[in-house]
């Protein structure tokens, strides 16, 4: 229930009426269900995504070491350090990922020229060009989609996804 107040003129002054009604559940609440059960399943196609993509770089890889390597990828090469900090994930977590994908022939490690104590991480060349591939492959599927919006549809889908990061 919710309760209005509205405002009359009379002759001697103004005079409020309270109104109550009952209002049915809004476009709004209806909208945003609809939003947070499609966030629901783009969070779950993500996931299946990266399970797809790293086993198509390698057989063996899992989904939390494909997140390191594509990470390192782009950065070209990074450090423990860095990646415990950007993932937020212990340094023996990273350590153990590490040492997979290099068991793996994903990842490999140099002596930091700086500081003999950290070691730089750089994807192989097969990992890079499977990495590619992936991003490739899902950049056309991405595409496809995108070519049947209008431009104001991807600018409102685009504002939409920046606030929803702000939250």
């Amino acid at each position: 229930m919710s309760a209005k107040t509205v405002s009359a003129k009379t002759g001697t002054g103004s005079a409020e009426i309270m109104a109550s009604a009952a209002v049915a559940p809004s476009d709004v609440d209806s909208a945003l269900g609809d939003l947070q059960a499609h966030l629901n399943l783009i969070f779950a196609r993500t996931r299946s995504l990266w399970r797809e993509s790293a086993a198509r770089v390698h057989p063996e890889l899992q989904v939390g070491g494909y997140k390191l390597l594509t990470f390192i990828d782009r950065a070209g090469t990074a450090n423990a350090h860095e990646l415990a900090e950007r993932f937020e994930m212990d340094k023996s977590v990273i350590s153990r990922q590490v040492r997979m994908l290099e068991e793996l022939g994903l990842l490999e490690s140099r002596p930091d020229e700086r500081d003999g104590r950290l070691r730089v991480l750089s994807a192989t060349a097969s990992a890079c060009s499977a990495l590619a591939e992936v991003r490739r492959d899902y950049g056309s599927r991405l595409q496809a989609v995108i070519d049947e919006l209008t431009p104001d549809e991807i600018r409102a889908a685009s504002k939409a996804f920046r606030l929803l990061a702000e939250v």
